[in-house]
Formats: C-alpha cells, sequence, structure tokens
C-alpha cells in the first residue's frame, strides 16, 4: 500500500485517464487486472491506488517505484505495451506523470 510521505526517496506517478460513463467500470477492470497479474509483480513496485469520481469520467492512479528506472522498465515490456493499447480503446486520454513528494499532512 502507497504510504506518502515527506521523506519518500523513490519515484510517485499520478497516471490520470478521461472516458465517458459507458467506458469507466471497463477501463477500472483492466486497470486491475493489469496490477493484479503484471504490474504488481515487476522489479522496484511498491503500491498503488485506484481512484473513481463520482461522474464516472475520471479515474485517477497513484503508484510509487523503488526507482524512475523500474518505472520506466515496467512500461516498456512487451506485456505492458500490449496493455496500454488496450487502455487507450476505453479512454479518450490517459496521461502518466512522474512526482516528487514535497510535503504530507
Amino acid at each position: 500500500m502507497p504510504t506518502i510521505a515527506k521523506d519518500f526517496s523513490g519515484q510517485t506517478v499520478l497516471t490520470t485517464f478521461e472516458m465517458t460513463p459507458g467506458t469507466a467500470q471497463d477501463l477500472m477492470d483492466e486497470l486491475r487486472d493489469a496490477y493484479d497479474k503484471f504490474i504488481r509483480h515487476q522489479p522496484g513496485f511498491i503500491g498503488a491506488g485506484l481512484h473513481m469520481n463520482d461522474a464516472q469520467t475520471r479515474i485517477a492512479n497513484y503508484s510509487q517505484w523503488r526507482d524512475r528506472k523500474d518505472f520506466q522498465a515496467m512500461l516498456r515490456t512487451p506485456e505492458m505495451r500490449e496493455r496500454n493499447r488496450r487502455l487507450a480503446t476505453l479512454c479518450s486520454r490517459f496521461e502518466p506523470v512522474m512526482y516528487e513528494v514535497m510535503d504530507a499532512f
């Protein structure tokens, strides 16, 4: 489970997905499957959380990795590249962005 702390030295990634309410649950199912069967087993994975807004038009994914290179290596695998192609068919756009924790309250 991810823990947000100012002294976290790994890589934090926030990915936002935009979709219609009609595809929100399908996208959430695909993300759950990706974490359950693949992502959480990758080197450097620490934890993640999935969040959906009430209107079912956005999903936010918070993940933590030991190192930036671990996250990038996971993205480059053939399995994740194929999964990302499927995810792209269920949403209008998605964007993973790497962040550094600056503070936590």
